[in-house]
């Protein structure tokens, strides 16, 4: 073997160790995203109008949002999703009632405007994961001790959080509602608002 044969034997045993630790270094991260897109319906403690009681429940349904009282000027602030189009409800209520899976049925309403989509459950739909309502729904009444027909509640399409979808309703993710449903007792006082210079609500968005 001669000088040159030798040389060529030589370089895959020189080249190989290089190649091995090369392959054993973990691949170069692509460069990270400033920040990961917060998800703006996540529940949120924030700074609120001070003179909301504590404990009342205070809903701006054009910017999507719920309001729990939790203490003078402090609210947890979740997503929902409301009423589409002339079915925007507004008003002052109280929770009349609570419910965990519960039972769903159309209204009238409902289902003269839908029939094919609604006609089906006029006689109701038992509670469970594929129940529109969700995992657990409180009942709004009026101050007579009416119902109101008006729910919030669970839902089957968290998607739908942060958009004007619902029959009426105040829709909320699963997770939240169930949250919520565990600090609200049935005489809650409920305020809801098309906008938030209705109620001159202050949140403070840095906290």
């Amino acid at each position: 073997m001669n000088r040159r044969q030798m040389l060529m034997a030589a370089l895959p045993l020189v080249a190989a160790p290089t190649l091995v630790m090369a392959q054993a270094q973990p691949a170069p991260k692509p460069a990270a995203k400033a920040e990961a897109r917060r998800d703006p319906y996540a529940p949120t403690e924030v700074a609120i109008r001070p003179d909301f009681e504590v404990g009342s429940i205070v809903v701006v349904s054009k910017d999507f949002f719920l309001y729990h009282v939790i203490a003078p000027g402090r609210a947890i602030r979740y997503g929902v999703a409301v009423g589409k189009d002339e079915l925007v409800w507004k008003g002052r209520a109280a929770v009349g009632r609570k419910s965990e899976w519960p039972s769903w049925k159309p209204t009238p309403a409902m289902v003269k405007r839908k029939p094919a989509q609604y006609g089906k459950w006029a006689d109701g739909m038992p509670g469970g994961p594929t129940n529109p309502l969700g995992a657990r729904a409180l009942y709004l009444y009026d101050a007579k001790g009416n119902d109101t027909s008006i729910r919030i509640h669970g839902t089957t399409e968290p998607n739908s959080i942060g958009r004007a979808v619902s029959n009426g309703c105040l829709r909320m993710r699963n997770e939240a509602v169930m949250d919520l449903y565990e600090q609200v007792p049935v005489g809650t006082p409920v305020y809801v608002y098309s906008t938030a210079i209705n109620c001159m609500i202050f949140i403070d968005h840095t906290t």
